[in-house]
């Protein structure tokens, strides 16, 4: 999981359902995900079309590729994308959709709902062996539909300079809400800004997953934002802004919050384990710890960040084409991964193996137990970027009345 999925804007796929919409109307995806598509015994030349973070992870995967290609008398020709979601709404509009592909949680009930996915997840072997929160974002319809690649969680990020700095000790970690507001407390007083917090629902959410709150329904069909929990939520984010206790990245002068955490502008940030590879190229020299997100009044909640192998409708190649994932979702090869760019494997059968190579990202898989994953909808774009609107204002702004908002356009939107 790259930095590129922190600042991702929640319109960028709006083309991309225009395209999937009317390509759905006399398709044949419905057709296809019924298994009715020609298939070819092969030997197949598949295309897998992947949104790299970079160049580690291109070789990467185009060596486990090569070497399952080698292995089993087919070909496989790995293309990273230049904007992943745009190529691949093209493609599949075309009729002409690569084999295999990355599928981000956020866009899969897009991709979904209109058959545009071989609903293949009970195929590969051993899918309980995923975690069950990664299985979850990945059901649409009570259908396992693809095989969860990796994944991604927020921990808090503690700057240990500043922390000591601010006069504290291991015990101020926080643990719950009225600790880290405690040890905030202390921290302002100390003339800091205690946390850089993200302005979005990909880190504000967590506050609602730790409340017992979420934004929809688990089955993806009603809203339910407009919440006692969410409500209270929301209430207490707003009062760490209000009391000087979070910034907002662009009241600290920075992108996002990994960067004013990385410039020392606050003693804590909440992100991901893309953190680390951010804080190694641009800010060295930063010392800091990464402990589990401090548990709301209902318990420990955090926010997962996932993509899938998805496999075409309309490829001809899928019997292989699963053979392919099989491999690329295979515990030594996923670890292999993780070593190559710093993922985290999605089988928890290779979870011991991971937290003894890297201990201290041992509380990003932890939060895998108690995580939550994107909304998982359709039709959802626009409706996510007003609630992101409306959290940015969270400050000046009745948290009620954000919920509601996003209640009633989430209930338009799903009853599209």
């Amino acid at each position: 999981m790259a930095p590129r999925h922190l600042t991702r804007a929640a319109v960028a796929g709006l083309a991309t359902l225009a395209l999937l919409g009317s390509a759905a109307c006399g398709s044949g995806f419905d057709d296809d995900s019924s298994g009715t598509a020609q298939q070819s015994s092969g030997p197949a030349n598949l295309q897998i079309l992947i949104g790299s973070s970079g160049d580690a992870e291109t070789k990467a995967v185009q060596d486990a590729a090569a070497k399952w290609a080698s292995g089993s008398g087919n070909q496989a020709t790995v293309t990273p994308a230049q904007d992943l979601t745009q190529q691949l709404g093209q493609a599949l509009a075309g009729g002409n959709p690569p084999d295999v592909f990355y599928v981000d949680a956020a866009r899969f009930a897009d991709y979904a709902s209109v058959g545009a996915l071989e609903p293949y997840g009970d195929k590969v072997s051993n899918p309980d062996d995923f975690y069950e929160s990664l299985r979850t974002a990945f059901t649409y319809e009570g259908k396992l539909y693809c095989a969860p690649k990796d994944f991604s969680t927020l921990a808090l990020e503690i700057n240990t300079d500043l922390w000591t700095k601010a006069g504290l000790t291991d015990a101020d970690v926080p643990t719950t809400w009225d600790q880290l507001t405690a040890t905030s407390q202390k921290i302002k007083a100390k003339g800091l800004v205690p946390l850089a917090l993200g302005d979005t629902r990909d880190r504000i959410g967590a506050f609602m997953v730790q409340n017992g709150g979420w934004l929809i329904s688990d089955d993806g069909k009603q809203p339910t934002a407009d919440s006692p929990e969410n409500v209270q939520a929301l209430t207490y984010v707003k009062k760490l802004l209000t009391d000087g206790y979070a910034r907002y990245p662009k009241q600290l002068d920075a992108g996002w919050s990994g960067e004013a955490f990385g410039k020392g502008k606050a003693v804590m940030t909440i992100e991901g384990n893309w953190i680390k590879g951010a804080l190694q190229n641009d800010f060295p020299n930063v010392k800091y710890k990464v402990v589990e997100l401090p548990a709301g009044p209902k318990g420990k909640g955090t926010l997962s960040f996932t993509q899938c192998w998805g496999i075409a409708a309309k490829s001809k190649f899928k019997d292989q084409a699963i053979k392919f994932v099989e491999a690329m979702t295979a515990g030594d090869q996923q670890m292999a991964f993780a070593k190559a760019f710093g993922v985290m494997p999605s089988r928890q059968s290779v979870r011991d193996q991971y937290t003894s190579q890297f201990p201290a990202d041992k509380p990003f898989i932890d939060g895998a137990e108690y995580a939550q994953g994107p909304v998982n909808a359709p039709k959802m774009d626009s409706v996510l970027a007003d609630l992101d609107t409306g959290l940015q204002k969270l400050s000046s702004t009745d948290p009620k009345s954000i919920l509601g908002s996003f209640d009633k356009n989430a209930k338009a939107a799903l009853g599209g």
